[in-house]
């Protein structure tokens, strides 16, 4: 039988992601660590991202992420995403995308999904994996966020619906009225000890889990003594903190080749310290017992957000929509060969 490009091409919205995924959380997460253990074995291919940027406009950029996930996934695809910084300032999204799915088997593409909501959660995902497998339980004395806009929130989200058992929190935002508001739904969701603090310092001084998810280009805290008490520190951002401070952490990654560009801060520490010897490994190592948290220092993981998490979450969502029989098909999308 001859091959023939499919029947439709189906679009997927964001309204109708954010009702998957809300509820189903600890799936996602289960999506997202099948993504790292499937790469980590070497069923992936997962080319370096794209940067796409406007000349004379260094803050504002497109991101492609092409990948392909093998085990329980087959899929390929890719990412689009912009970041658009001076959005927020008219009451829009900072960042906006799609993901197109692709068929293995003819390499037709056959769905395209609002993709902001799945970048987020899959980053959110990849954080919240990364703490319960880095502190061995789910659980903080008390969580600080240093950056409390859709990132932080999309976090805050997973750790209540995972049931983590948080004694209180510390938020700190340079936007204040971000803060604040961020307080509010933390307060609204009955979450204890609840402070906006006055800078990142406090932050770090007074708690064990410290979620950075700020829009930060360049490192802002180079005191390696914010790290003294050994806290589990999700570095979302990437960006925020200086070689001097990584260099004194357990750092642990998801992929050492793919986080060491654009001037994150793992890669600038490379570049001061001429070696990658002080990344210990990547969360697929902590999983898998190849990597043991060292309690004697703190443990930073620097994610970089693979494209093989988005496939994994993409992947997840639209076979949920189809299910459901969701989803708006475009049919005779394709010319007829």
């Amino acid at each position: 039988m001859p091959f023939a490009p499919p029947d439709s091409f189906l679009v997927v919205r964001g309204t109708e992601i954010a009702e998957l995924i809300d509820g189903n959380r600890d799936a996602c997460v289960e999506a997202v660590r099948d993504a790292y253990l499937t790469h980590a074995r070497g069923d992936s291919s997962l080319p370096h991202s794209a940067f796409l940027r406007l000349p004379g406009r260094e803050r504002e950029r497109v991101i492609a992420l092409p990948a392909y996930l093998g085990g329980r996934f087959d899929v390929s695809g890719v990412k689009w995403i912009a970041s658009w910084p001076e959005n927020v300032r008219h009451g829009l999204a900072r960042a906006s995308a799609v993901l197109v799915l692709n068929d293995t088997g003819t390499g037709f593409p056959y769905a395209c999904l609002e993709s902001s909501v799945i970048s987020a959660t899959r980053t959110a995902a990849s954080a919240v994996l990364g703490a319960q497998e880095l502190i061995g339980a789910r659980h903080a004395e008390r969580a600080g966020f240093i950056g409390t806009g859709l990132i932080a929130d999309h976090i805050r989200r997973f750790l209540l619906e995972l049931g983590w058992k948080i004694g209180g929190f510390r938020l700190f935002d340079v936007d204040e009225k971000a803060a604040g508001r961020f307080a509010r739904s933390l307060r609204e969701s009955d979450m204890p000890d609840v402070e906006v603090a006055g800078d990142a310092r406090e932050v770090f001084d007074s708690c064990d889990l410290v979620v950075l998810a700020t829009v930060a280009g360049t490192p802002h805290l180079d005191d390696p003594a914010i790290l003294r008490h050994a806290p589990t520190v999700l570095h979302v951002s990437l960006r925020d903190l200086d070689p001097s401070v990584i260099a004194v952490a357990q750092n642990v990654t998801d992929d050492v080749d793919h986080v060491m560009r654009e001037r994150t801060s793992l890669h600038l520490t490379e570049q001061r310290l001429g070696h990658r010897g002080f990344v210990d490994g990547t969360l697929a190592d902590v999983m898998e017992g190849r990597l043991a948290r060292d309690p004697g220092r703190a443990a930073v993981f620097s994610p970089f957000g693979l494209g093989v998490l988005d496939l994994a979450v993409g992947k997840w969502v639209y076979d949920r929509t189809i299910e459901r029989g969701g989803g708006s098909p475009v049919h005779g999308f394709f010319p007829v060969a």
